[in-house]
């Protein structure tokens, strides 16, 4: 079986995204826009997109419905080079749908329809690909379907030699005992600012780290938005500044960083090469609307890093 370099597993949703909008019209009245677009997203199918876009050879374990929207999902991805073979048509549920009206500063509000992905089990396929997979992304905290077998799965994947990396989207409090389970099986915890604050009540980042590799992450890179990336391991403490930009769409420039710093990672970077390079894949995407935005490739985000200045 040939090598997987990014196996991504959990929320697999289509974004629907329609810029600027600063407020909805009138009943009965319109507006024009200047952008909209549709794009496969979630924390899982943007990891591998973007994985995809940075020059690997990436996997999507989901589930999608049998409707319009599955079918943009699965061809919007087969575009990109993602494999889709491990990737489901639930005929129960509808697929994981977000409408985004996004700012002119690059700011969004979501409307979130649930469905397939967050329902639907880990397949058996994608524990078969397990030997083959340098790096698995999960994304499947709180949701049930992945959640039955998700300590099994990354168990395996640890025991197969990949690198384990674990992101979430607005977590519950409660989200910490799922954790718990996970993270001694995780190489690298990925959360947002926001999201430390909902799991441990502070914005502490260094006791936050703390806490988190106590309960057995290898370690924690959080994503502090305008401030940039912090990473902590036990060998050390690693910032990375955010770039200077005017934002487009800020919707996935989390997921854009773990799989920018994925990508780094199987590239031999360093921790701080890595960090950077995550940081920098961020803020390409933010220059464009939709899962992608303005990246284009691994090269071009390595020229971009080194010519535009950071935020002081």
């Amino acid at each position: 079986m040939e090598k997987t370099d990014l196996l991504a597993v959990g929320l697999t949703t289509l974004d629907i995204s329609v810029r600027p909008v600063e407020a909805l019209p009138a009943v009965d009245e319109g507006t024009l826009v200047e952008n909209i677009t549709l794009t496969p997203a979630g924390t899982a199918a943007a990891a591998a997109a973007v994985g995809a876009r940075l020059g690997l050879k990436a996997a999507l374990a989901s589930a999608v419905g049998n409707d319009l929207q599955g079918e943009a999902v699965r061809s919007g991805l087969e575009k990109l080079g993602v494999d889709t073979s491990l990737l489901a048509t639930d005929p129960t549920f509808p697929t994981s749908t977000t409408l985004l009206p996004v700012r002119a500063d690059g700011q969004r509000s979501t409307l979130h329809m649930v469905g397939a992905s967050v329902l639907s089990p880990v397949p058996e396929e994608a524990f078969a690909r397990l030997p083959h997979t340098r790096a698995v992304h999960w994304g499947g905290i709180g949701y049930p379907g992945p959640q039955a077998r998700a300590v099994e799965f990354l168990q395996q994947a640890k025991a197969n030699g990949a690198f384990v990396t674990c992101d979430l989207i607005s977590p519950s409090p409660s989200a910490i005992e799922e954790l718990a389970t996970l993270l001694p099986h995780v190489d690298l915890f990925m959360p947002s600012l926001a999201e430390v604050q909902v799991l441990t009540g502070s914005d502490d980042l260094e006791a936050a780290a703390r806490r988190f590799m106590a309960l057995g992450a290898g370690g924690c890179a959080f994503k502090l938005g305008r401030s940039g990336a912090t990473l902590f391991t036990p060998g050390g403490q690693w910032q990375a500044p955010a770039f200077r930009i005017d934002p487009v769409d800020t919707t996935s420039c989390g997921d854009s960083f773990c799989a920018g710093f994925i990508a780094a990672r199987l590239r031999g970077f360093d921790e701080a090469a890595c960090l950077r390079f995550a940081v920098a894949v961020s803020a390409r995407v933010a220059l464009g609307l939709g899962t992608l935005g303005g990246l284009e490739s691994f090269d071009q985000t390595l020229a971009f890093a080194d010519s535009t200045p950071v935020v002081l």
